[in-house]
């Protein structure tokens, strides 16, 4: 069955009315809205146009991803009107049961049809349902209870003097429940309130009609039809009804019988799709609030006008081009809210015609310019919102009464305000500009104006309470502004600030914040003459000392949280931090500190939150442990090797000792039960016995290294790139920011990374982290183009989510590193794909490169007018429909198609000029600059204290949410190799090498810079003689025996700098050489102290190990790492002092016991076993495969060059005949297995 016929109908004529079918966006959710198809709709198209939207562009994916099932939780197809029983128990309980009325026994119990709908209980005659007496028992204010003498019983009782009670009985506990649970909700109801939203509705039920009380009804998000039954055209039956939602209807028409309804007072009737609003509107004389928002309107109806009680009035996100005239009329009215309009000009002499007018809200139109009449000021508007607009200059000096102004992000450069009532001004984001005064202004925020000084009128403010002038070009703070006597708070970082003036006289500044400059120290009385001083932040410095904190020896500063991370703070400034007892934050990471007095800091006895990362220290003092109320202590990227006493602490819940040099932990009996996180990573002499890990298992997350694994792949990828990870929770109880790294994906041949902030949310990022990986594989198996499957994997992904995604959803971020087929100068390519706010940012030459797209409102104008356009509501915070600020993420299917999962993707070439990679979330890059970011991490050697830095320094510069970071270090280049040697010709189209001819070989004892290769058992043998065997797959007579023969191939181990050729290329088989010998069991004499170097000794074989290393002429710790290359490394000291390098020890964990570095189960890769001698001088043996490593012969070291001798004579011993051209084929196992 083709996919045309699964939706389609084999002709081509539209559905017919005979049979409806119904399409249902987000399946999964409880309260999913489904609608019926027009009979002109396909089902077919309208899936085509949804995944086409979703981003998917090739006609063949989509529809394949049109036949996946987890399609069907996003959307689907019913061949009749879907619906769940706790659905319907919403709308409507209905049953025949027996009743009695009255709460005496006087009556008898009877059958009866009982219906619960809206607000009312309904009981009538099983016969005569629809014509017989009804009786109406309103609920709302009454009682549901048990009848405890009767099994399965409730007894319904109205409100009020006369109430009435009527008894029920169901026949099972189940049914019975369900009533109670429906009854009890409308019970308690102070007010008639029916909520019928998200039914897919396309009319009224109508028992609803005998609820005559209901006041408000709620029919939001569902398909009201206007002529049927008990559609829109029936609702003026309700008599009391005062609330009418009708929003997310898709009515398209204003339904003009709404407006008989004459006691509304509130109707909503948002995103309709109205093109126009009817004249009738103006009968409608009770309504007090009236949403038009989401729609097409153009103009009001001059009728609007006779709604003298209207004073809320919506028209956001319609297409108006200028204020409304009738707003002249509505007296009552005291806010204009046009928000995402189509204004461009702004004439303030029509507000001055609007006196009742107090508040205007015009974000997000196209205002370019502010037109006033005449010079007549208005007395009236206190509030004016102008942010997202394209204003250059803003002349609002007639508003003589505004109080609060934003101009946020528009394109200003003089703003001239009459503020003798101003309290707050906003106008970050803009350009350079100036402020005509005067101004008095409460709150002032001046951030990212390239001011190059702080304006006088600020100076001479004297209310003013609190000043932002961060991130401009300030070289000075005025001594008016810091000895401000109205100043509480001031926020100067990311300036140009060399010092701060002198304080003569006490101030009430409460808050400082001046990180980011290039102070190198602050003033003498600063603590002591700013003692309401609570909160200091003055990282990112040049800060080498501190100031005292008084006179006296008791010091009256009140200082709680201080920052000074990134300076050059040296023990000398731990004295003075003892005159701030009341400390409970204090962050002193990224400075020179060596020690911590343990009498300084057993006086900061109110510490919470303590952060020495980064420093120099050797130790934690032991008076930690009066730090009672200590719940933190970050101390990574330090030199401490002694476990403080932290475990006996009763509020400790974070303890991070990452990249320390730690050898073992003295643990207490029991453990505090508040300790929820321990990182103990980066300690590489850090050994946890049994009895210690299981003393940490009641911890909810335990950090300690992993070691690695021996496998190929790793040795393969560490030569390139190598990744450090951070995560922080910051202030809240969870962490919902996940990463993922696989330094060697699809093979060895590539590596991948991402970064998941699901904000809120913790379950989207953790799904990501698990099943992106696999998508991403899948993806490039299916296509070689980066953008193709880049933007697969990230929709794809956005499928698989399920049911997770219809609410939930998450910024992502994924970075592919793969060998680069395209450009011939590069040895891999960089893909990188995003979507959210999470960001990559690639460091070339030292230098930052951002890689990424941010998709939010305030960051991208072209997708805030998309949004714009499909009519979402924007809030005052920025956040589609009030839930997110993010354009485009992973999930949030239920805001489709305003929130679309297509990423935006970037391929770069890597070169030998790129450094490192960082991978971070919105919390980080908030914080931190592109190039500030790279500039910390260039130069630390380990990529985990890198990424530990990255978090460290996002939390003491004011970060609070989650932070993640990763950071990969970049080694791309020749030199990095660890296959082939520049000696040896890769593989041809063919598969065979040719013989390559060394003009310089070089000495025989040390691998050479152009073969690498050193003959195993004799060095007489030249390394040209070797070289020669090895750059061919044989000799003449192998390398045809090993075409002809039809040998099936195994893939070369080769690295991520020269892949292994699509087309077929030689394959080596792993084989062993088995001789007699009469040694001991253990391999040795008495006398012997070690194996013989390259011989593996297990027993009564010999394994010869084969390990040929591609080192370029660099160092050979480097070359250790292609151990599975199929290449044979020389028995030389340089091979001793290989196998004994702290990079075999930290790929390996340790050397194993048998002498090899390669484990055992994959030294038979390595290995050739030969049953009888060689047949050449070159050691390499032809052989079975021997797949059982134990019980093997060894050789002493005495008796090597016996064997060596005997092997010799043997093979000359043995003529070897030229093989015939009808033999060759005959001669399987005869090939050379060096390669």
């Amino acid at each position: 069955m083709t996919l045309r016929s699964r939706f389609e109908r084999p002709s081509s004529r539209p559905f017919e009315h005979t049979h409806h079918f119904y399409f249902l966006l987000n399946t999964s959710l409880l309260n999913c809205v489904s609608r019926r198809l027009e009979p002109t709709e396909r089902p077919l198209q309208i899936v085509y146009d949804y995944l086409s939207r979703l981003g998917f562009d090739d006609p063949v994916r989509i529809q394949e991803e049109a036949a996946d099932p987890d399609l069907g939780c996003m959307l689907r197809f019913y061949g009749e009107k879907p619906c769940q029983m706790d659905h319907l128990d919403r709308i409507l309980l209905s049953g025949i049961y027996n009743v009695r009325k009255g709460k005496t026994q006087l009556h008898k119990w009877a059958e009866r049809l009982v219906v619960l709908c809206g607000t009312c209980l309904i009981v009538s005659s099983v016969k005569d349902c629809q014509t017989g007496k009804m009786h109406i028992l309103p609920l709302v204010g009454g009682k549901v209870e048990e009848v405890k003498r009767r099994q399965h019983s409730l007894a319904f009782s109205s409100a009020g003097a006369q109430a009435q009670t009527y008894h029920v009985s169901f026949e099972t506990l189940a049914e019975c429940q369900r009533w109670q649970r429906q009854a009890s909700k409308v019970v308690s109801q102070r007010i008639s309130t029916v909520d019928l939203s998200c039914y897919s509705l396309e009319e009224v039920p109508e028992h609803l009609f005998y609820s005559q009380d209901i006041t408000y009804l709620n029919l939001r998000h569902n398909f009201m039809q206007l002529e049927r039954p008990g559609g829109l055209d029936t609702l003026y039956r309700f008599s009391q009804l005062k609330g009418l939602n009708l929003s997310h209807n898709k009515l398209g028409l204003f339904p003009v019988l709404l407006c008989e309804i004459s006691t509304l007072t509130e109707l909503n009737l948002s995103c309709n799709g109205f093109h126009d609003v009817p004249s009738q509107i103006g009968s409608l004389l009770n309504l007090q609030t009236l949403c038009l928002d989401g729609n097409f309107l153009t103009t009001l109806p001059e009728e609007l006008g006779n709604l003298q009680q209207l004073s809320s009035l919506g028209i956001s996100f319609n297409n108006f081009s200028q204020i409304p005239e009738v707003y002249e009329k509505l007296t009552m009215l005291d806010k204009v809210v046009m928000a995402g309009n189509r204004l461009e000009v702004l004439n303030l002499g029509v507000l001055n015609r609007m006196s009742h007018i107090k508040h205007v809200d015009l974000r997000m139109n196209h205002l370019k310019t502010v037109v006033t009449e005449n010079l007549e000021g208005n007395k009236y508007i206190t509030h004016m919102d102008l942010r997202d607009n394209q204003l250059a200059d803003l002349d609002l000096s007639s508003l003589c009464s505004l109080e609060q102004l934003h101009c946020e992000r528009n394109q200003l450069r003089e703003l001239t305000l009459s503020g003798f009532s101003l309290r707050t001004l906003y106008a970050s984001s803009n350009s350079e500009f100036s402020v005509q005064p005067p101004v008095i202004s409460f709150l002032i925020i001046f951030c990212r104006n390239l001011l190059e000084c702080v304006p006088d009128w600020a100076c001479e403010a004297k209310k003013m309470e609190i000043l932002d002038v961060s991130y401009n070009l300030l070289t000075e703070v005025p001594m008016r502004i810091l000895s401000s006597l109205s100043l509480r708070k001031l926020t100067a970082g990311h300036n140009q600030v060399q010092s701060l003036p002198v304080l003569v006289e006490h101030i009430p500044l409460e808050a400082l914040d001046i990180q980011h400059n290039l102070l190198t120290r602050l003033p003498d009385t600063l603590f002591s003459k700013a003692l309401n001083l609570r909160y200091l932040n003055a990282s990112a410095n040049c800060l080498e000392s501190l100031p005292s904190a008084g006179a006296g020896e008791e010091s009256l500063s009140a200082l709680q949280l201080l920052y000074l991370t990134n300076n050059l703070l040296t023990d000398q400034c731990v004295p003075v931090l003892v005159g701030h007892p009341h400390l409970r934050i204090l962050h002193l990471a990224n400075n020179q500190l060596q020690t911590f007095p343990a009498s300084k800091l057993n006086k900061l006895e109110q510490l919470e939150e303590l952060n020495l990362s980064g420093n120099k220290l050797k130790t934690i003092p032991t008076t930690i442990a009066n730090c009672k109320r200590l719940h933190t202590l970050v101390a990574h990227s330090n030199n401490i090797s002694i476990f403080p006493e932290i475990l006996q602490l009763p509020q400790i819940q974070f303890v991070d000792l990452s990249c320390n040099d730690l050898t073992e932990i003295l643990i207490p009996e029991a453990l505090p039960a508040s300790l929820q996180d321990l990182d103990l990573t980066g300690n590489t002499n850090l050994v946890l016995e049994h009895k210690t890990l299981d003393t940490f298992s009641h911890i909810t997350t335990l950090k300690i290294d992993q070691k690695p694994l021996p496998t190929t792949d790793a040795t393969v990828t560490s030569t390139f790139w190598s990744h450090g990870l951070a995560e922080m929770a910051g202030q809240r109880n969870k962490l919902c920011v996940s990463a993922l790294a696989v330094d060697n994906f699809a093979e060895g041949v590539g590596a991948v990374y991402g970064m998941f902030d699901g904000d809120r949310n913790e379950e989207l990022p953790r799904l990501l982290q698990c099943t992106m990986a696999d998508v991403l594989l899948e993806e490039v198996q299916q296509s070689t183009n980066d953008t193709v499957f880049m933007a697969n994997t990230f929709l794809v992904s956005h499928r698989k989510l399920g049911m997770a995604g219809q609410k939930l959803g998450s910024s992502a971020l994924l970075c592919y590193i793969r060998p680069d087929t395209a450009d011939p100068t590069s040895s891999f390519s960089l893909t990188v794909a995003n979507v959210g706010t999470c960001q990559a940012v690639l460091c070339r030459s030292g230098k930052a490169v951002p890689l990424s797209k941010v998709f939010s409102l305030e960051q991208d104008p072209e997708e805030a007018q998309r949004v714009k356009d499909q009519k979402a509501i924007i809030t005052e915070d920025n956040k589609v429909n009030g839930v997110t600020c993010c354009t485009r993420m992973l999930g949030c299917t239920y805001l489709y198609p305003w929130i679309l999962p297509k990423p935006h993707i970037s391929a770069t070439p890597l070169t030998i000029q790129d450094e490192l990679l960082i991978l971070g979330n919105k919390a980080l890059w908030e914080h931190l600059s592109y190039t500030e970011a790279v500039n910390a991490v260039r130069h630390v050697q380990d990529p985990l204290a890198a990424a530990k830095k990255l978090c460290t320094v996002a939390q003491s510069y004011g970060c609070q949410d989650n932070v993640g970071a990763m950071v990969v270090y970049l080694n791309i280049g020749e030199e990095g190799c660890t296959c082939e040697m520049n000696g040896l010709t890769l593989p041809g189209p063919v598969g065979f090498a040719s013989t390559s001819i060394i003009k310089d070989p070089p000495k025989p004892t040390t691998p050479s810079s152009s073969s690498g290769i050193a003959s195993e058992f004799g060095s007489e043998m030249s390394t040209s003689e070797v070289s020669s065997e090895v750059g061919s797959t044989a000799s003449d007579e192998h390398s045809t025996v090993g075409l002809d023969a039809g040998l099936l191939p195994r893939p070369e181990r080769r690295c991520s700098l020269h892949p292994t050729p699509t087309s077929g290329v030689f394959q080596r088989q792993p084989s062993c050489a088995t001789f007699s010998s009469n040694q001991s069991d253990n391999g040795l004499d008495s006398d012997d102290d070690q194996p013989v170097e390259g011989v593996i000794t297990n027993g009564s074989k010999v394994e010869v190990e084969v390990d040929i290393h591609c080192c370029r002429g660099r160092d050979l710790e480097n070359s250790q790492n292609s151990v599975n290359s199929g290449i044979l490394l020389p028995v030389s000291k340089d091979r001793m002092e290989l196998q004994k390098s702290p990079s075999t020890s930290c790929l390996y964990g340790k050397k194993l016991s048998n002498g090899s570095i390669v484990p055992l189960e994959d030294s038979l890769n390595l290995i050739e076993v030969a049953t009888e001698a060689p047949k050449k001088k070159t050691g390499y043996f032809a052989a079975p495969t021997q797949l059982e490593p134990e019980d093997q012969f060894v050789v002493p070291r005495d008796l090597e060059e016996e064997v060596k001798e005997q092997m010799k004579q043997q093979q000359e011993s043995r003529p070897e005949p030229e093989p015939r051209e009808e033999d060759r084929t005959e001669l399987p196992e005869e090939f050379d297995t060096a390669l």
